[in-house]
């Protein structure tokens, strides 16, 4: 179940990182952009999301033997 939640998260601040990519052409440098994803809430649901699917992971492998 946690997993199930990480991956989740996972995806919600993926997607929006990918959509603050659109913020590059507009005149944003890399380091700027990198700055801003990491001030963003949304962003941050990545990174959470990770550490959810990793704590996740080994009982989800244990309850599948």
């Amino acid at each position: 179940m946690l997993f199930l939640i990480g991956f989740g998260l996972t995806v919600a601040g993926g997607v929006m990182i990918i959509l603050y990519l659109n913020l590059i052409p507009a005149g944003l440098s890399w380091t700027s952009y990198l700055f801003y994803i990491i001030s963003q809430t949304e962003c941050q649901l990545f990174v959470l999301g990770l550490v959810l699917m990793l704590i996740g992971l080994p009982k989800l492998l244990r309850r599948l033997k």
